[in-house]
This record gives structure tokens, sequence and C-alpha cells, in this order.
């Protein structure tokens, strides 16, 4: 159970990579080689996974990795979300502006 739980929020994890906010963040912050790469490591959980779901009822040590590994993808998963925030909370402020110069983005 473990393990779909895992590729449910490591796809939603790349869905949020692959987003507006993150190409306009990757845009101002000169990350998009970064962003890609993260891409790359998403994509290699899920076949690790795949492996280790095979393996989690004959190795306990697997089956404690499994639950390490989760936690870590939810802290990712949040540490996105709030990124996704905070991108669109400065559109939504830019766009509210009555001048039309932008402010810059700090990275």
């Amino acid at each position: 159970m473990t393990e779909w739980v895992l590729f449910s929020v490591a796809d939603g994890i790349l869905s949020k990579l692959v987003s507006l906010a993150f190409q306009e963040i990757g845009l101002w912050c000169s990350l998009q080689d970064e962003l890609d790469k993260l891409k790359n490591t998403i994509s290699r959980i899920h076949a690790v996974l795949l492996d280790a779901e095979k393996k989690q009822t004959m190795n306990e040590q697997v089956k404690d990795w499994l639950g390490k590994l989760k936690d870590v993808v939810y802290d990712v998963d949040d540490l996105l979300d709030e990124i996704t925030t905070e991108a669109l909370r400065r559109r939504v402020m830019d766009g509210n502006k009555p001048t039309k110069k932008r402010s810059k983005v700090r990275c």
C-alpha cells in the first residue's frame, strides 16, 4: 500500500515540476537545469519503487526504507506546494499593481 501512495505523490510532484508556475520560477532563477534533474530523479524513484514493492514483503529493511522514503517524498511535495503558492501570489500581486513595471524576484 505504501508504494501506491508514493507513486501518487511522486506523480503529483512531477506534475508540479512541469507546471507553468515552476517553468516561470526556473526562468526567473536560472534553475531550469536543476528542475530537469529533479524531474529525472522523480522518474527514477518510480523504477526503484517498483522493485522495492516486490521485495518489501521479504525484507524488513526495504519496508523500513520505503517508510523513510515516504516521509521524504511528502516533505518534497510540501516544499513544492509552498513554492507554487509563492509564485502564484507574486503573479497576482504583480497583476494588481497599477504600473506596468514588474517586481524583481529574489531567488
